[in-house]
């Protein structure tokens, strides 16, 4: 199979690229604009694959989307390519409404075009796969999950536009019979994810004696899902999944995120015991600070029907995909430096004070 993968470079997308190149035949016709977010540093065992083909492009180049497809033929398109943090979509929500609206529109627009001229058996076989969010679901409460017909109640503008473009893709598969499948994932984390990010802002904050922010009193519950199981669970819907379904992917693990940030700190007293500043435990860091402007207070997914249909379920639970992520960060710092040497530099986000 060949399988274009839009954000190919960014932390969920490079998980599946490499999980499809160490695991399967199929080619990958990866497309990342390299925003901030996306880094081939994160694909390096791939590159040597010559069923790893890499191309430089915005989604909203609707011509040289028409080309790669024309030249490459894919049997499905796995949609990834988003602005996806929200605390910049705070700060500055015009970014995530072009590239996550008019982005999947211009995509959806090239693979439908493509699809139509396909022979009437590749049209059958062909695929579009959206990798969408729980956030579209808006705040659960305190009790309940998220299932596959929930509502939508968006929170942030990128959870707006998440769930805008969600709509997009079903209106393409009602309207013009596009062969479309949508999931929404929990909270991911692992390794390569850009530092902005809860888990790994917390680990190199601690490293170098800095402040470990946590909104609010960090009550607020997420599903943590492991990276490589999620890409796991996104080839099994685009394998074996029913045209025109939605599946829900979470981790069954339920965490407040101070809870979460805890649990670093236990983490890396055992395993970097050499701390900064003479402290006595990484817990002494953490900071509260101000919640995020409409912060969503618990996210929390029923991945039943992943299970029950396709035989998906995580493989990590939290406590040993935490170990492995703090041991990857804390062995990989020369990626972690790297990508700090641009504008960011784990700076907060999201306090919507910025025009």
């Amino acid at each position: 199979m060949k399988i274009m993968i839009t954000g190919g470079a960014g932390f969920i997308g490079a998980a599946l690229v490499r999980h499809i190149i160490r695991h399967t035949e199929h080619q990958v016709i990866n497309v990342d604009k390299l925003t901030y977010a996306g880094n081939l540093d994160s694909l390096a065992e791939t590159v040597e694959s010559p069923r790893h083909n890499f191309h430089q492009i915005d989604i909203c180049q609707t011509q040289a989307i028409e080309e790669l497809l024309a030249h490459y033929q894919p049997d499905a398109i796995m949609h990834l390519a988003a602005e996806s943090h929200v605390d910049r979509s705070i700060d500055g929500p015009a970014d995530f409404i072009q590239t996550n609206i008019v982005g999947t529109f211009t995509l959806l627009e090239a693979a439908r075009k493509y699809w139509l001229g396909l022979s009437k058996e590749a049209r059958e076989h062909f695929r579009f796969h959206h990798i969408s969010t729980d956030e579209v679901y808006g705040d659960l409460g305190d009790t309940g999950l998220f299932t596959e017909q929930s509502p939508y109640e968006p929170s942030s503008p990128y959870s707006a536009s998440k769930a805008s473009s969600d709509h997009l893709v079903r209106a393409w598969q009602r309207t013009y019979g596009l062969p479309i499948l949508i999931t929404n994932c929990s909270n991911n984390y692992g390794h390569y994810q850009f530092p902005e990010k809860l888990i790994p802002l917390v680990i190199l904050n601690a490293l170098e004696g800095k402040p470990l922010p946590v909104y609010g009193e960090g009550q607020q519950v997420r599903d943590w899902l492991h990276v490589d199981d999620h890409a796991r669970a996104l080839l099994k819907v685009l394998e074996e999944g029913k045209v025109g379904e939605t599946y829900n992917i979470g981790g069954h693990n339920e965490r407040q995120n101070i809870q979460v940030v805890e649990a670093i700190c236990s983490l890396l007293d055992e395993l970097h015991p050499e701390k900064k500043d003479g402290i006595s435990s990484y817990s002494e860091l953490i900071t509260f600070v101000k919640d995020r402007p409409g912060h969503d207070v618990r996210y929390a997914i029923d991945a039943s029907k992943i299970a029950r249909e396709l035989g998906w379920t995580p493989e990590e639970t939290f406590e040993s995909g935490i170990r492995k992520t703090v041991i990857w960060y804390l062995e990989n710092q020369p990626w972690c430096q790297a990508l700090q040497s641009g504008s960011y530099q784990r700076q907060r986000l999201g306090t919507g004070s910025a025009p």
